[in-house]
């Protein structure tokens, strides 16, 4: 097993996390990181597929202003052309001021209301011939802080 393979599994999980606090959240993107038949499991939604991918994440972030996650290193295990891997996670949703569009300003000097959250991430990735892809993430809550966004109605 070349010694690579770890870190290379690692760093789909830390691009993952980096792209949802700054990058443009396209097919392209979820691609370059994800199977096909992907499957990322929250505490309160899933997506299952490729296809759509890319707009479940825009929508799950458009509830926030802003956000920011921070992972532990995953400890990767390889098993030929699988993978599992393990992490925790910090994340910190910033909600967005009461009637602002996405990206809109706070009004005054009020700082908006933050909602963290302690998660422990589980993974697995497989060897394709784009190279390694994630299969599948699943987040498990351990704690939280502030309120989540509101729920639309249906």
């Amino acid at each position: 097993m070349p010694s690579g393979q770890p870190a290379e599994v690692g760093a789909l999980l830390d691009r993952y996390l980096l792209s949802l606090d700054d990058d443009k959240l396209d097919d392209d993107w979820a691609r370059s990181l994800f199977t096909e038949d992907a499957q990322v499991v929250f505490p309160i939604s899933q997506h299952e597929g490729i296809d759509g991918l890319a707009a479940y994440h825009r929508e799950a972030l458009a509830s926030f202003a802003a956000t920011q996650h921070l992972n532990s290193p995953a400890v990767v295990e390889i098993d030929g052309t699988r993978a599992s891997l393990r992490a925790n996670l910090i994340s910190t949703h910033v909600h967005l001021p009461a009637g602002a569009p996405p990206g809109g300003e706070q009004p005054g000097n009020e700082r908006p209301p933050l909602f963290t959250t302690g998660t422990f991430v589980t993974g697995e990735a497989c060897r394709t011939p784009s190279g390694w892809r994630l299969r599948r993430l699943s987040f498990r809550l351990v704690w939280a802080a502030g309120s989540p966004p509101a729920r639309p109605a249906d």
